[in-house]
């Protein structure tokens, strides 16, 4: 039997402005520390999505192939151990990975529900719209909100399974990290399964290749969150006197990615009325990507409530995805 398209919904929490002061407290917060930082989700405009979606299919970047190739061969099993007739995407973007678990649902479930969250409502609305149309009978109900204020708004009703893939897990230090992971738990039901992408500690030479690609692809993404704060908060950063500088930290098991001014330069943000000097060779931090452990995944989930029912990697152990249930 056919299925018919159902019109997607689309629910919006985020307030008027809201993104936009967000911006201006992250900056004027993160510039007047020591060292400075960005916090790097104000990487994502349109040319940082770009560029990040260029990042992905580089050679030296393997954690988008490894991890869709684990879905691509899990995905059946995942689905059916979930139980799950709705599926939660957190961090949607185009849902280009989780395809693989929606054609499970559809060929499982009478009445399977995709909902994509995610803060960029333009977006969100112009995905929800294609899968609504590529998927006929698949009912796709987004949300638009922030992952720190909104997850009690998920819709319920169903059985469901809450995918957080990427490896995005890991731009959180350990202590924010617990939080949302907690937040996210909370916002889950007793039989809801979790399924969590993390990339794993691996040669420090290949970590960095991947972060420092020799095209020059990253450092550019991440040169890209100054020319955000140019255009949004009047600014005048010298964006092309910077250096990508992406390193291995050993203690800490994670990549540090920052910008190092070349140069001496008076900078000025008129959106805050601030102005400061940047000295050459400060650096401004950017990101974080934690590398994990397996054991260190399942401890970590179990320090909220979640219980691992399987853990997957790819062949060459680069990246794990883990399935857990909430207690």
């Amino acid at each position: 039997m056919s299925r018919a398209i159902i019109p997607p919904v689309v629910h919006e929490y985020l307030e008027p402005g809201s993104l936009a002061e967000a911006l201006r407290r992250d900056v004027l917060a993160g510039l007047a520390d020591r060292p400075r930082s960005i916090p790097p989700k104000w990487f994502y405009d349109e040319r940082g999505s770009e560029l990040f979606d260029q990042i992905t299919r580089l050679d030296e970047y393997y954690p988008t192939r490894a991890e869709r190739s684990i879905l691509g061969t899990h995905a059946a099993a995942v689905v059916e151990l979930s139980g799950a007739s709705m599926l939660v995407e957190l961090g949607s973007g185009t849902a280009d990975k989780t395809r693989v678990i929606l054609d499970e649902l559809m060929a499982r479930c009478d009445r399977p529900t995709y909902v994509p969250f995610d803060v960029s409502p333009e977006f969100l609305r112009d995905s929800a719209v294609e899968l609504a149309h590529e998927y006929p009978g698949l009912a796709v109900e987004g949300v638009v909100g922030d992952l720190d204020r909104h997850l009690d708004r998920l819709p319920g009703g169903s059985t469901r399974l809450v995918a957080f893939l990427g490896g995005t897990v890991g731009n959180y230090h350990p202590g924010p990290r617990a939080e949302l992971l907690a937040d996210i738990a909370a916002a889950m039901e007793p039989g809801d399964h979790f399924l969590l992408g993390t990339d794993l500690v691996k040669s420090p030479d290949r970590l960095v290749a991947a972060y420092d690609d020799a095209l020059g692809v990253t450092a550019d993404f991440n040169r890209n969150v100054l020319r955000v704060v140019n255009r949004e908060l009047d600014a005048d950063f010298d964006v092309d006197a910077f250096e990508h500088v992406a390193r291995w930290d050993a203690d800490e098991e994670w990549m540090s990615m920052s910008l190092r001014s070349t140069v001496d330069q008076q900078v000025r943000i008129n959106a805050l009325d601030v102005e400061f000097e940047v000295e050459a060779g400060e650096e401004i931090h950017t990101e974080i990507s934690a590398k994990f452990r397996p054991d260190g995944v399942v401890r970590e989930l179990a320090a909220v409530g979640f219980d691992v029912v399987r853990q997957c990697t790819d062949e060459l152990g680069d990246f794990a995805v883990t399935l857990a249930v909430k207690r």
